[in-house]
């Protein structure tokens, strides 16, 4: 009985000298904020690994890029939900250029295409230089940054089917769970 309520006193001491204020609820949600800057920081490096893949391993590298896919459609999912989840709300460089971030994925998985032989040099070539074209004129319209990116993911989708067929069919079912999930 001695020894417990020793223990009790040296806990009770211990607690009075370190300041806990880091472990509290408030800030643990700033951190989920942080948490998801940095899933959408991982989309950056997955959307320039693609063109260093293509240029690597080719074609042969397929399974990885619809791998990096997983990775890069999983974290778009998170860092939304994660960043509301904040309880001090206020935005971030990398936050605001989330849509970017999507569409520099895109883009790199077109690269890969292109340097893969899944996608044809002078289409590809033509829609990234329209791309620029466009963006450069008119800017980043959400709507129209975010239907860029249907095409290269419908072909994407397409090569995968028709090479891997099970991985790239569970990028289908991978789509239609995130719609399930996240339909308002």
């Amino acid at each position: 009985m001695a020894s417990e309520t020793n223990l009790y006193y040296r806990f009770k001491v211990y607690n009075e000298f370190i300041d806990w204020s880091w472990f509290a609820l408030e800030e643990a949600m700033i951190v989920s904020k942080q948490v998801a800057d940095m899933l959408t920081g991982l989309r950056v490096v997955i959307a320039f690994g693609y063109p260093i893949i293509g240029a690597s391993q080719g074609a042969d590298a397929l399974p990885l890029a619809i791998w990096l896919l997983f990775w890069s459609w999983t974290t778009d999912a998170l860092d939304g939900p994660l960043a509301r989840r904040s309880s001090r709300k206020y935005q971030t460089w990398i936050g605001d250029k989330d849509l970017e971030v999507d569409m520099t994925v895109s883009v790199g998985l077109l690269i890969y295409m292109l340097q893969s032989g899944f996608a044809a040099p002078f289409y590809g070539t033509v829609y990234l230089l329209a791309l620029c074209l466009m963006f450069w004129r008119v800017g980043v319209p959400r709507s129209m940054g975010m239907l860029v990116q249907a095409p290269i993911y419908f072909r994407f989708i397409w090569v995968a089917m028709s090479n891997t067929p099970d991985p790239g069919y569970w990028l289908l079912v991978f789509i239609v769970g995130i719609i399930v999930v996240t339909w308002p």
